[in-house]
């Protein structure tokens, strides 16, 4: 099983290198120069900046996709109706058993 590795960067920082992406996109050209540029200065790479920046855009609304809020909430969701789902078939599997259990008892 693969473990998560720690978050070595702070969400301020995180934030703060987002704020300066989207406030230097016009200066350096293009998204991804900018992105390139600050990455080097945080110590971070520029694919784990865009992927920061992206959340953002979709966080706000600006871009399309399903937001961090919503993301956590779909996965709670998920992992209750697993749950329900696993509580069914031991019920399912105990009233099986024990309709079996009745029959035997009223054959004796």
């Amino acid at each position: 099983m693969m473990t998560k590795t720690p978050n070595k960067v702070s969400p301020d920082v995180r934030g703060r290198a987002v704020r300066m992406v989207l406030d230097d996109e016009g200066a350096h050209g293009s998204c991804w120069q900018a992105i390139v540029a600050i990455a080097a200065k945080i110590g971070c790479l520029a694919n784990t900046l865009n992927d920061w920046v992206k959340k953002a855009g979709i966080d706000s609304g600006r871009r399309a996709g399903v937001s961090g809020d919503m993301a956590s909430k779909l996965k709670a969701l998920e992992r209750g109706s697993r749950a329900l789902r696993q509580a069914s078939e031991i019920l399912r599997k105990a009233r099986a058993y024990l309709a079996l259990a009745e029959l035997d008892r009223r054959s004796k």
